[in-house]
């Protein structure tokens, strides 16, 4: 009895380590899944970079960077994406005198091989007091033009949260937040921010500037799309009770439409917060991505219009949970988009990513990476090349950035 008692304890013991074992594996394995989701890109920039800007081109995808060389000079440099590998990076243009802001950084496009960019360049010793200034390259210049004029106003004030967009067959889309009406040099403005629109061609002339609306958030980064009534401008809009919702106004016939809310949040607030909508359109098709925090609850929201943006379906919550906004938003089909933010996690935070129905169908949140919860890490960058998300966003440590790069394959979402 004793030593059949001894077996089946020996035999339950292997049976029970055997198992511990087999669990081990699946959670290895689980773990492994989890991790090759996020596939990490090798990442074309320097140390001592920040605030990329990553777009999709025919052939790949552009990023841009501003690189600080010390204290008092910046260079502007970017590289091109193809067939899944960085080119040796150029630098667009260098400045010692440029405003350097962790929300309202440079942007790049490219249509039918013409380059534009812009960077933010001082216009008096105030704080607050820039231009925006647009670096071209057509398709048959060798060089760079820099420091060209997008506004001629004049005023020392300030010009910034830009959108670039190519537009018809060699031009571009431009729109910012224009403080021409703020009395300029510091935040205590004597008058309203607004926002306007304008055309660059591709020698770099500026046609068909437009006040858009009078009175706006005033540093909400803005955001526009293209859709086949033509393009449509969002942004954070301020009335004079201080309800700042997401607004929008579309080119319809000629035309620019009265701006509306696509929503009516509510969000009473007395400042700024710092945190912009991004808009994707395919056709008519339109969809809408913004943070808002009524009643001190934070949330991401999406919304999709099937008219270009005319209505709007019921907002779908992306997320309650502890989130800091910084949106991104990819259009898919007029059926699903892709959505990135942040959250907060103790001290850090987290980029996640989650693919999102019109139903209202959400899948599962993948963390794109953990970074830092400050100011410093800005606002991460998403698009789609081919099958890949590709991600972009400023990774602080030590005092010390760069710009670190990963993808994900759509299946995985």
């Amino acid at each position: 009895m004793k030593s059949i008692s001894s077996a089946l304890i020996i035999g339950l013991a292997i049976l029970f380590t055997s198992c511990k074992e087999v669990s081990k594996q699946e959670e290895v394995s689980k773990r492994e899944i989890k991790k090759e989701i996020v596939n990490q890109l090798v990442s074309p920039v320097k140390n001592g970079s920040s605030l990329p800007s990553l777009v999709t081109t025919k052939n790949g995808a552009l990023l841009s960077w501003v690189h600080e060389i010390n204290d008092s000079l910046g260079e502007l440099k970017y590289a091109r994406l193809s067939k899944g590998e960085w080119a040796e990076p150029e630098t667009i243009v260098q400045g010692s005198d440029w405003f350097i802001n962790w929300a309202d950084f440079p942007t790049i496009s490219e249509n039918n091989g013409n380059l534009l960019s812009h960077v933010l360049r001082k216009s008096s010793k105030e704080t607050f007091s820039y231009d925006i200034q647009l670096n071209l390259k057509s398709a048959t210049d060798a060089a760079w033009r820099t420091n060209l004029p997008l506004h001629t106003d004049g005023t020392k004030t300030e010009h910034g949260f830009v959108t670039i967009l190519p537009y018809k067959e060699d031009r571009f889309f431009v729109t910012w937040l224009d403080g021409r009406n703020t009395g300029g040099g510091g935040h205590g403005h004597e008058g309203d921010m607004n926002i306007r629109a304008a055309e660059v061609a591709a020698d770099g002339t500026v046609s068909s500037e437009v006040l858009l609306d009078a009175k706006t958030c005033s540093c909400c980064q803005t955001t526009a799309a293209i859709t086949d009534n033509g393009p449509v401008v969002l942004y954070r809009d301020r009335t004079d009770a201080e309800i700042r919702d997401i607004a929008i106004t579309r080119w319809v016939n000629g035309k620019w439409t009265e701006p509306k809310f696509i929503f009516n949040d509510g969000w009473e607030i007395k400042g700024c917060p710092v945190n912009g909508p991004k808009a994707d359109a395919i056709k008519n098709d339109l969809a809408v991505a913004w943070f808002t925090a009524v009643n001190n609850e934070p949330k991401v929201q999406l919304v999709f219009s099937l008219d270009g943006g005319e209505n709007f379906g019921t907002p779908i919550l992306i997320s309650d949970n502890n989130t800091m906004g910084r949106v991104d938003l990819i259009l898919l089909d007029k059926e699903n988009a892709i959505v990135s933010w942040m959250e907060t996690l103790d001290k850090e935070a987290q980029i996640k990513a989650v693919k999102v129905n019109r139903s209202g169908e959400i899948s599962k949140e993948i963390v794109v990476s953990e970074l830092g919860a400050s100011r410093k890490t800005g606002f991460p960058q998403m698009t789609l090349v081919g099958d890949k998300v590709h991600f972009a966003w400023t990774d602080v440590a030590k005092e010390t950035s760069t710009i670190k790069m990963a993808y994900i394959f759509l299946n995985d979402f």
